[in-house]
């Protein structure tokens, strides 16, 4: 008989093939089962959607690839017709990440993101507390306009050379431990937090999806922004306070090294070059449009805009203006196609599967039966029902991507909402904000997987510094979605 290492060493060895067996065991045990007595299209559509949850769950494959699966199986067993599958993988929010994704890739090319990080940083001081504020300021700021996971991967060599310049500085009172565990705990946590703006975390990008397709309402840019940015703030806020005052305080005096570091770097800048001028300058019209689009649309009826076409001819842009780079030997525009191949392109199909699946699921009405079923647990008042809602949310991102878990429970949570005659959006938004919260793991997001891998952070730690935030993210989400969400966001 085989021991418990044994066992548990060949299980982790053979963890896909396993992941794999067990989404398909499960599929097929609801089909042939069918303990909710459902019709054959329901039940096949449950079947295909339990296999892409459980493989996404386990990550049995890459995320995208799962996300693809709708292509095959939903026309293959006649649950939607190819091309009306496929029209879900070309939806008109995909188109604004994209453009996101060529600003992000832009600022980063020419280095815009480190200048500007290190400025703030340079702003704020170069001791132990003052280095970590800096580095959740300036990650924070970095996250609102790209990609938590891009934003990380920044962030993460500035930090660790940090790390190294501090550690070598005489401090005989400080804690090198508790500064070097908060500092790369302070990348990750502050690129998930940054929550005040639609494309700062693709949960959001999705959600907003999932409203403007199945409501017909189009959350503005500047709407999300007026609200969520105060939230994340104080989430940034809180996220300091906690590590540095009360879990890890490192008592580090001003560093002569850490301050000669930054200004080292900022000095290898140099001054700003033309290429990064014209990027800012994009970078800020972008923005501008974003917040400005409402404004633009009521005074004049030539052309109307929307976020993604802001975001795309931001992203446009970035390939027709010519950089003006002195060092390049011919001209070349800010951004050439072959930039691209940084890009999350999974990122986009995973958004195509997730609208395909939701799309099904509301076509045979489970999510209308799940959300009644749901609705029975929100007797106790609104305030415990989003409270409710944001803490599974929050919880269940720690073991689920959250864009996935966004796609699948947001069709649920807005069945729930309507058949308690509620505006959606007030399940729905905490409900996305919860999904990209999560602290307590590696396998949470991308950023915590990041700096887990760095050396610097045991799991106990992760944990119990995770459960403090998942907390105090529960609340203040509920907070602001419970007394100053229906001012702002509201479908009605």
């Amino acid at each position: 008989m085989p021991s418990f290492n044994t066992l548990f060493t060949s299980i982790r060895k053979h963890r896909n093939q396993y992941a794999l067996i067990t989404g398909i065991v499960v599929a097929l045990s609801l089909y042939f089962l069918n303990p909710l007595l459902l019709d054959a299209k329901a039940k096949m559509v449950l079947s295909v959607a339990t296999l892409m949850i459980v493989w996404w769950v386990l990550e049995a494959l890459p995320l995208a690839v799962v996300a693809l699966i709708p292509l095959v199986l939903f026309p293959l067993f006649h649950i939607s017709s190819l091309k009306d599958v496929t029209r879900c993988y070309s939806d008109s929010n995909i188109y604004l990440f994209m453009g996101g994704f060529f600003l992000a890739i832009a600022i980063e090319k020419w280095n815009l993101h480190k200048r500007i990080a290190l400025g703030i940083i340079n702003i704020t001081g170069t001791n132990g507390n003052r280095i970590i504020l800096g580095f959740i300021l300036s990650t924070g700021f970095l996250s609102l306009w790209l990609s938590n996971t891009a934003t990380t991967m920044m962030m993460f060599p500035i930090a660790t050379s940090v790390i190294q310049v501090v550690g070598q500085q005489e401090n005989p009172n400080g804690n090198m431990k508790n500064f070097s565990l908060v500092l790369m705990l302070s990348i990750a946590y502050a690129s998930n937090f940054a929550l005040g703006t639609i494309i700062g975390t693709p949960p959001n990008v999705a959600y907003v999806n999932y409203i403007s397709e199945k409501f017909n309402y189009n959350i503005g840019f500047a709407q999300w922004m007026i609200l969520f940015l105060p939230m994340t703030i104080l989430l940034l806020f809180m996220l300091y306070w906690v590590m540095v005052k009360w879990l890890y305080p490192n008592r580090i005096s001003h560093s002569e090294g850490g301050k000669l570091f930054i200004k080292t770097e900022l000095e290898k800048l140099g001054k700003m070059s033309v290429p990064e001028k014209r990027v800012m300058v994009i970078f800020l019209f972008t923005v501008f449009c974003w917040i400005a689009k409402d404004g633009i649309n009521n005074i004049q009826q030539l052309f109307q805009l929307d976020d993604t076409i802001i975001a795309m001819a931001g992203g446009l842009m970035m390939f027709l203006v010519p950089s003006g780079s002195v060092k390049a030997e011919k001209s070349i525009p800010l951004l050439e196609w072959v930039d691209t191949q940084k890009m999350a392109w999974g990122i986009l199909l995973l958004f195509g599967g997730g609208i395909a699946l939701a799309k099904s699921l509301e076509e045979v009405k489970l999510i209308d039966q799940l959300g009644s079923y749901l609705s029975g647990f929100g007797q106790n008042g609104l305030f415990l029902t989003i409270l409710m809602v944001t803490a599974v949310s929050v919880f269940l991102s720690e073991v689920m991507s959250n864009v996935a878990q966004v796609i699948v429970m947001a069709p649920v949570v807005s069945a729930m909402a309507v058949s308690m005659h509620l505006d959606p959006l007030l399940l729905g938004i905490p409900m996305t904000l919860g999904a990209s919260c999560a602290s307590m793991l590696p396998m949470g997001t991308p950023p915590n997987a990041m700096v887990f891998a760095s050396g610097h952070i045991r799991i106990q730690d992760m944990i119990k510094t995770g459960f403090v935030l998942n907390l105090i993210s529960i609340i203040l989400i509920t907070l602001f979605c419970y007394f100053l969400q229906p001012m702002i966001l509201k479908l009605g």
